[in-house]
């Protein structure tokens, strides 16, 4: 089968690029043969992700649609697996072609402007659909603008409803959890079009976690305000146990956490580390007794967790969005009443008291992971429903909107070079600066 993967990065960038590699990497060495659209290189790790998608094709500023169209024509697909890439023309492109396509729901964005479906200010989690509740009184077209010049910039709501609309007509719909598949039939989804899929790496000979004395507490993710190191930070100083904590990552609301630590007195006992190559964290992990998960947003899934149970850590987390589907109170760590420090705090100490209980939760967790997600289990299921809906698509008319081109499925833009299709996919596998 050949598949079309399209995605705005190419390269090692968040969750939903590693979601793209380990589904690639396992539908390669099952024969079949992929492709990738996208808009601009990560920069980072996009030697792998070369030797994965040997074919690819860099869309240009302008004329998206024809440029499309071009991929189309030239990989010729039997799927297309549509990611992240907010953009009206391109999905349009997509959606008009006699290809099947299934689209992957990595996050809120796709029916939440704001992207992470809880109050800026409060903290109160949204469980509204897209309205124009989302414009008034909730003000989510009003954003910080992180480009420099005037601090605020405006979101076209009229242009994200339209893409929440494109995307119901998609063949199937995929997401990672429960709780995803909810927010989607909130938003008018079908629910019967919408599968689960959390593909890891996952392993049974690497060691685990040695639950030193060391009493290391570790986190790992973005530092952004929705994922709560500042509560970690309070419900650290409730600890009477010995302890360190190790905060991996790098965010905006770095710089505000690491004043909290002072103004807290948690200097000598935490250390912010910054961002750690995803190929580094393994020693972090061995030398971990507990891994913390204090996401106060409703997290779609929250990947870190599972990924952290794969070294027998147990974890303790907020009870936030999907995070109660992989982890199992009582069984592979403790799931906390949410924003609630002193549960928070009350729990990592049993586990940091009692390392019996922890050696015992983390390997229950990591039982878990290898049995319910690991990538060759859950490509199984991918794989059958890529055949399922190859075989029967199901396409709907798409309605192009008034500034779009016309599309054609047969013809190249006129500024790239005329070649036979297969000489214009064979010299952009060996270009990442090419725009088709």
């Amino acid at each position: 089968m050949r598949l079309l993967f399209v995605h705005q990065n190419f390269g090692a960038f968040g969750g939903a690029e590693t979601n793209i590699q380990i589904t690639a990497d396992e539908l390669v060495l099952r024969g079949h043969t992929v492709a990738i659209v996208y808009d601009q290189d990560s920069g980072r790790s996009t030697e792998s992700w070369e030797g994965t998608f040997s074919t690819r094709f860099e869309l240009p500023a302008l004329r998206r649609a024809n440029a499309v169209a071009f991929a189309l024509d030239a990989f010729k697909p039997d799927i297309v697996y549509l990611h992240s890439l907010p953009d009206i023309e391109v999905i349009e492109a997509l959606l008009a072609s006699p290809v099947p396509v299934i689209r992957m729901v990595h996050d809120h964005s796709l029916y939440c402007l704001r992207g992470y479906k809880y109050n800026p200010l409060t903290r109160a989690i949204c469980h509204r659909p897209a309205s124009l509740y989302c414009a008034f009184p909730c003000m989510a077209p009003v954003a910080r603008n992180k480009n420099g010049g005037f601090p605020l910039k405006w979101a076209n709501l009229s242009r994200h409803r339209r893409e929440l609309e494109l995307s119901k007509q998609c063949d199937r719909l995929i997401v990672y959890s429960e709780y995803s598949k909810a927010e989607l039939v909130n938003n008018g989804y079908a629910p019967e079009k919408i599968h689960i899929h959390v593909p890891m790496r996952c392993w049974t000979d690497e060691p685990i976690s040695s639950f030193s004395n060391r009493n290391l507490i570790l986190f790992a993710g973005q530092i952004i305000r929705g994922k709560g190191v500042d509560l970690l930070l309070k419900a650290l100083t409730k600890l009477s146990v010995p302890f360190e904590c190790l905060i991996l990552g790098d965010g905006n609301h770095r710089s505000h956490c690491q004043r909290l630590c002072t103004r807290l007195n948690l200097t000598e006992r935490v250390q912010f580390r910054g961002f750690i190559p995803s190929e580094e964290l393994q020693k972090f992990y061995l030398d971990a007794s507990v891994f913390v998960v204090p996401s106060v947003w409703p997290e779609p899934f929250g990947m870190v967790g599972p990924e952290a149970m794969r070294y027998g850590l147990p974890v303790v987390a907020f009870d936030s969005g999907g995070i109660k589907e992989w982890l199992i109170h009582g069984e592979n760590g403790f799931l906390v009443p949410w924003m609630d420090t002193h549960s928070f705090a009350s729990r990592i100490e049993e586990l940091l008291r009692n390392k019996n209980l922890a050696h015992q939760m983390g390997q229950n967790g990591r039982e878990r992971v290898n049995r319910v997600y690991s990538a060759s289990r859950q490509v199984d299921a991918l794989e059958q429903l890529f055949t399922t809906v190859a075989r029967n698509p199901v396409k709907q008319h798409v309605n192009l909107t008034s500034d779009s081109d016309e599309v054609s499925l047969c013809t190249a833009p006129s500024d790239f070079p005329a070649f036979p299709a297969s000489s214009c996919v064979e010299a952009l596998a060996h270009s990442t600066t090419a725009n088709v």
